[in-house]
């Protein structure tokens, strides 16, 4: 295999990690932190990528160690192109995307660059480190459409300066032993948003040390405002977020109601979602694609009891398609200022592609293209569900962005999370906490 590992942190990286990251979304994905280690490099003056002539090329990551996926592609691509060593330059999850700017304004040789979010890309774009690629794409016949309507959504004046590989979405899980002891049917593919709340009461039961919650709203604003947006009709950059009302009536009545737990308790008892899915005191968990290898990994270890369980697509508007669905995607991109682009968009391309596809969900993690070898793929890793509509979950029809692309998207972010804080604790009113976020978003848009 032929790859190389690199420290990659000169002074002005050590520097940016006293500064503060840009908001890397709610869906809590990152993995573990991990520090960079240093390495000897090693690696010989490789001429410009010319025919098959030796190259290396520089992949900025982070997390080297606690991701399954970055060792197979390399091993994959460097096989079928042998004259190519990829080196890696692990930066660690913290503060990466800030990181990752420092070294590219500081002129450090990368060439290939992983992107970890949108506010973080959106810099970079307005920096002038990434290379366009729409021209690229055109030639290499490549189908933006495989990508879910993802790459329209990144597109900056009509230019695309990365292409997803990684893609988590957003499902309803369900315990089936709750269902059925209940006596209630499953939860299907094609629910509607009153659907799902029908069955959340149904089969919601007990009290005390006994209750079983039909529903489960972690405390991310995630999960109770990106209902909203599902229609195709807003997203939560407008600065008008009235559109938002119907949804945050539906969650608090279902919240004074017992169906789902109260957001202050599980905010003040750090209460993750996780847990109260484990120990079977939530019916469904409304969260990302994310959680399905940790909970065929709890499951095998015993620590989840909810070890009969399903998944299906997630809850819709009347009159949208099944399938609709959020997510956050990780997307590659090449420095405008390698000297080996033909290379690192050759990598690229193989990454984003379908073999790059392939070998991801080889590792239980969901990419960016899903097709039907993909999400055969997934559906027979041992622990997941076996049931036909679980797999069938994992095809999605479309995906919007949880945060979509905007240049002031880190900032609309803390205004979003603090008001939403507000409503769901009852320290405002739904129309006070709407109306400040209408009038603190449009003076952010405005300067």
């Amino acid at each position: 295999m032929r790859f190389k590992k690199t420290m990659g942190i000169g002074l002005t990286a050590m520097l940016a990690a006293g500064m503060v990251a840009g908001c890397s979304g709610n869906n809590g994905n990152s993995g573990a932190t991990a520090a960079p280690t240093a390495a000897p490099t090693n690696s010989s003056s490789a001429p410009a990528d010319k025919g098959n002539e030796p190259v290396t090329l520089k992949w900025a990551l982070w997390d080297w160690e606690a991701t399954a996926y970055y060792e197979p592609l390399i091993k994959a691509y460097t096989e079928a192109n042998p004259h190519v060593t990829i080196e890696y330059v692990d930066l660690g999850s913290t503060d990466y995307m800030t990181m990752l700017s420092t070294q590219l304004s500081g002129g450090a040789d990368l060439d290939v660059l992983t992107i970890k979010d949108i506010p973080g890309y959106s810099n970079l774009v307005k920096q002038n480190h990434l290379e366009p690629l729409n021209g690229f794409i055109g030639e290499s016949g490549i189908d933006t459409a495989a990508y879910g309507g993802t790459v329209e959504q990144i597109q900056v004046k009509d230019e695309v300066y990365a292409l997803p590989f990684r893609s988590d979405f957003w499902l309803i899980y369900y315990n089936k032993d709750l269902f059925d002891k209940a006596g209630v049917p499953y939860p299907t593919n094609d629910m509607t948003f009153d659907q799902y709340e029908e069955i959340a009461r149904k089969v919601t039961s007990g009290s005390g040390a006994d209750k079983v919650y039909g529903a489960h709203h972690h405390t991310w604003r995630s999960a109770v405002q990106l209902f909203g947006i599902l229609d195709g009709q807003n997203t939560v950059v407008d600065g008008k977020y009235e559109f938002l009302k119907p949804t945050y009536e539906r969650i608090l009545k279902l919240q004074d109601d017992g169906i789902i737990m109260d957001y202050a308790t599980l905010k003040t008892s750090s209460t993750h979602y996780s847990g109260v899915f484990y120990n079977n005191s939530v019916a469904t968990l409304n969260m990302g694609s994310w959680f399905i290898a940790t909970q065929i990994d709890k499951v095998k270890s015993g620590e989840s009891a909810a070890a009969n369980w399903g998944i299906v697509k997630y809850p819709h508007p009347e009159g949208v398609e099944p399938g609709t669905t959020l997510g956050t995607i990780t997307s590659l991109a090449v420095n405008k200022k390698s000297a080996k682009k033909d290379a690192a968009l050759d990598f690229l391309k193989f990454v984003t592609g379908e073999e790059g596809a392939t070998v991801i969900a080889s590792t239980g993690t969901i990419p960016a293209i899903k097709n039907d070898e993909v999400i055969s793929s997934i559906a027979s890793i041992d622990g997941f569900p076996t049931d036909e509509n679980s797999k069938e979950a994992l095809n999605t029809f479309k995906t919007y962005l949880e945060m979509p692309m905007h240049e002031k998207s880190a900032d609309i972010e803390v205004i979003l999370n603090e008001n939403h804080d507000n409503i769901m604790t009852k320290n405002t009113s739904i129309d006070k906490g709407l109306e400040d976020m209408n009038k603190r978003v449009e003076l952010v848009l405005s300067n």
